[in-house]
């Protein structure tokens, strides 16, 4: 990423693209998840569609509102964000959800999946901004808080009244809804 011309008082031109390019890429995850999450809302089908259906529109709302924020930012930080599709899939490090029409249990299974991951590096991106720029710190902070209540909600399906989670030890989102779906 190139230094911009200008960013905000108190960073240098580098801290301000270093929080831009960090930005960047939550952009990016964050665009993919507003996108999964609607894929998710067509095509759950079973007994708990309407409730997972209904519950999914205002987690993409609210991501929606993530990603216009950290394009703003980005963009006071005197960096153009990018948020064309081909730019998100050439930058991106995880596959494309695999999950099409499938029931509630096994779409959640693997959200719970989509979730850790995204949680996991917005919380590392939280760190890594936490010595240049109080401002976009706090904003990813903030997000987390919404990101981490939605995986609740959705976990809170997949867990027994023991407190286990009917995922645990799934390492990819088809492994997650598999174990979700024997759990029933």
């Amino acid at each position: 990423m190139s230094l911009p011309r200008y960013t905000v008082p108190s960073l240098t031109p580098e801290e301000g693209a270093k929080a831009a390019e960090i930005l960047q890429e939550r952009l990016n995850s964050l665009n993919d998840l507003h996108l999964t999450l609607k894929h998710i809302h067509w095509n759950v089908v079973g007994p708990n569609f309407i409730g997972v259906h209904e519950m999914l529109d205002p987690q993409v709302d609210a991501v929606r509102a993530m990603v216009d924020e950290i394009a703003e930012r980005i963009a006071t930080l005197g960096v153009a964000p990018v948020g064309t599709p081909g730019a998100l899939v050439e930058a991106r490090t995880w596959e494309d959800y695999s999950l099409g029409r499938a029931t509630a249990i096994e779409h959640l299974g693997a959200l719970d999946e989509v979730y850790r991951g995204v949680i996991e590096a917005h919380r590392k991106a939280a760190t890594d901004t936490e010595e240049i720029d109080d401002v976009t710190n706090d904003m990813l902070i903030g997000h987390l808080r919404d990101l981490e209540q939605f995986h609740w909600f959705v976990r809170a399906h997949l867990e027994n009244s023991g407190g286990a989670l009917s995922t645990e030890g799934a390492v990819t989102e088809l492994d997650a809804a598999r174990e979700a779906r024997k759990a029933l």
